[in-house]
């Protein structure tokens, strides 16, 4: 498996495959043609039919910056003939002369593989990649799942994840203290602010609980819709899940920095497994793979918040997972907003009911961490490609004004 560095990428929003991975696209391809006068990007698929909605085409023009860029969008190509449902073709020309091409596959996190050029995929620093293998690993070593992160990625990732928590803090601060209405002609009002400052008048410690949890996942995805710095976790759509519990548990129970770290570090190990195993991208298997995962990655870090056991942990992720399965990806107008944003808040309350679920009854499960992340891929694999973030099936569809 990659390092935690691949999977947590700080950047802007709203999308990790529709932005931040076609601008890295973009920047690298620039770069290897310095004498091109001007560009030209053609998006396929996912890109092609919802990239309006998730600035794609304002994230290219900006990496080609200040040379122009001309945006195709081919929405008549069918997606069952392109290689990866997030396709794009980079050209480069002088005059009129071509000078190179790339067909680049934006593959979630904000990740991209090049066709033809294999060497550009990061080296695994994992020799292990699903969790029945790290769990055999740590208990015959006596191991903590942050303690196996460490022994793999060197005493400097400390830093890295400390860096990552101070954005993803400064994110639910920044979305806390926003108001307005998000672009894209939804008209949807910001709500994080009033969630979190509109106390209930017989307000129950359960109720204050979801009412702050979902405030925080609500500023960050809130954030990203608007275009903000986020943390992908594992992806843009769906990074205001874990910053929202860690940040709640934390001042809840005063839990440090550091044991905060720990908690992103075992949370980086259940998305690299399902990075690695199955997928995180929307567009490939519908948004179980994006808010299904960062539910998973948040129970599991939750769990290491509160010092469980291996079992415990991988049950909490399990759980969190297996009540995603079939989750469509169906962004109205193209835009991560509706459903994506509630979504999020919804997500993080599953991944606290998850962690409950695994205090109590880890013991009696059927079902392995590694066979519902099996089982995620092949679902979303079947599901219909109008139901993969192409806006064409689901709310998108049935939604009008």
């Amino acid at each position: 498996m990659e390092s935690l560095r691949e999977l947590y990428r700080i950047g802007r929003g709203p999308s990790s495959s529709h932005t931040m991975g076609p601008s890295h696209a973009a920047a690298l391809f620039k770069k290897e043609y310095p004498q091109a006068d001007r560009f030209r990007a053609a998006l396929y698929g996912s890109l092609a039919k919802t990239g309006k909605g998730h600035l794609t085409d304002v994230a290219i023009v900006d990496a080609f910056a200040p040379l122009p860029a001309e945006i195709l969008w081919e929405t008549a190509t069918p997606e069952d003939s392109l290689p990866h449902p997030n396709t794009m073709d980079l050209e480069a020309f002088q005059g009129d002369s071509l000078l190179g091409r790339w067909r680049v596959f934006s593959v979630g996190g904000g990740k991209i593989q090049i066709e033809g050029r294999p060497s550009v995929a990061p080296q695994d620093v994992y020799p292990l990649s699903t969790f029945r293998e790290i769990k055999a690993y740590c208990e015959e070593n006596n191991k903590f799942l942050w303690q196996f992160v460490e022994e793999n990625e060197g005493p400097e990732i400390w830093d890295y994840l400390r860096d990552v928590w101070k954005q993803m803090k400064a994110t639910v601060y920044a979305g806390l203290n926003t108001e307005g209405v998000l672009h894209g002609g939804l008209g949807v009002q910001r709500k994080a602010k009033y969630l979190i400052r509109q106390r209930h008048m017989d307000e129950s410690a359960e109720t204050r609980e979801n009412r702050k949890v979902c405030a925080y996942a609500f500023a960050v995805s809130e954030e990203n819709a608007g275009g903000g710095v986020v943390v992908t976790a594992p992806t843009c759509g769906a990074s205001g899940v874990l910053p929202a519990v860690l940040l709640f548990k934390q001042e809840q129970h005063g839990f440090s920095d550091t044991e905060v770290c720990h908690a992103l570090a075992t949370a980086g190990v259940i998305g690299n497994i399902i990075k690695t195993n199955a997928s995180i991208s929307g567009a490939e298997c519908g948004c179980q793979a994006e808010v299904g995962s960062a539910c998973s990655m948040a129970a599991a870090g939750l769990a290491e918040l509160y010092h469980m056991e291996l079992d415990q942990i991988e049950y909490a992720a399990e759980v969190a997972m297996e009540h995603h399965l079939g989750l469509t990806c169906d962004p109205i107008g193209g835009l991560v907003q509706i459903p994506c944003i509630e979504r999020n808040a919804v997500a993080a309350m599953r991944a606290i009911n998850a962690l409950s679920l695994a205090n109590f009854l880890t013991y009696t499960r059927k079902i392995s961490f590694d066979v519902v992340v099996r089982t995620m891929y092949e679902t979303g694999r079947d599901l219909f490609s109008k139901y993969r973030e192409t806006s064409e099936g689901g709310l998108a569809k049935v939604y009008t004004e």
